[in-house]
């Protein structure tokens, strides 16, 4: 496995279509922060993804808007269903043949959480890495943000992600954060040709591989441009160093605003 930088290199992005980075070296964050803290706390209580409860995952899910030329980033409503049930929901299109043409509704972030100056440091850390055309430019950029959490104690158990096979996302760029990682086996990231998407790793040939990886550290990250590569990440099975594995990161998402009349 490569070594990880600790600072992206943009034109390498550019040209490749990811990048790697580790923004706790790149800040100099302790975990003992307290934003870092706040942040592992909420995936504490995660609400299982009810969408697949034999997957063992658990997310919640919140989206935004970045105002590209104040750098303003601001939280957008939740929705209240008519059970009652706040939530934010989410759409794939065709992207995620579990859920094709599918909105997801998911539980969204703690107002606490939203008002996490190191988890809004991180949105617009990520934004500045993204590359589009100045028409783009001109309106809102949508931002999703997700935590997820893959979580098993049972040895006979694995939590997978979902799609649980190499794919793209449908926005632009998406980024991952690793937030924790324990006792785990698996949890390994792939990013692979674009052609790629859509099989299964064990379906592609060496020379579709760009790179395989693991996220280890503290906010050790990396970031995809979707129409250049897919990606992946293997299922997470516990370790030998306890009862319980688990795998949490926070998922960022950037998607240009679309102006349509049908």
């Amino acid at each position: 496995m490569k070594t990880v930088s600790s600072k992206p290199e943009l034109t390498s992005f550019r040209e490749r279509g990811y990048t790697r980075f580790n923004l706790s070296a790149e800040w100099n964050i302790p975990e003992s922060k307290e934003p870092f803290i706040q942040l592992k706390q909420e995936f504490a209580d995660m609400p299982m993804d009810h969408y697949n409860t034999k997957a063992h995952r658990y997310r919640r899910y919140s989206r935004g808007i970045i105002l590209p030329w104040t750098n303003e980033f601001h939280w957008l409503p939740n929705y209240r269903r008519s059970d009652r049930e706040w939530v934010c929901e989410y759409y794939q299109g065709s992207f995620n043949a579990e859920y094709k043409k599918e909105y997801r509704a998911f539980p969204p972030l703690s107002e606490k959480t939203k008002n996490n100056p190191l988890l809004t440091k991180i949105v617009k850390y990520d934004f500045e890495q993204t590359f589009w055309n100045q028409r783009t430019l001109t309106l809102p950029i949508h931002v999703g943000v997700h935590f997820v959490k893959m979580l098993v104690s049972d040895p006979l158990h694995e939590s997978v992600a979902s799609p649980d096979h190499i794919h793209q996302d449908g926005e632009p760029f998406t980024f991952c954060h690793l937030v924790e990682r324990t006792n785990v086996s698996g949890g390994i990231n792939l990013i692979a040709t674009p052609e790629s998407a859509g099989k299964k790793r064990e379906e592609i040939q060496p020379d579709q591989i760009h790179e395989e990886f693991e996220l280890k550290q503290p906010l050790e990250s990396y970031g995809v441009c979707d129409r250049m590569v897919s990606h992946y990440v293997s299922g997470v099975r516990l370790g030998s160093n306890g009862n319980v594995a688990e795998r949490s990161v926070i998922l960022i998402d950037f998607l240009p605003t679309v102006l349509s009349i049908t």
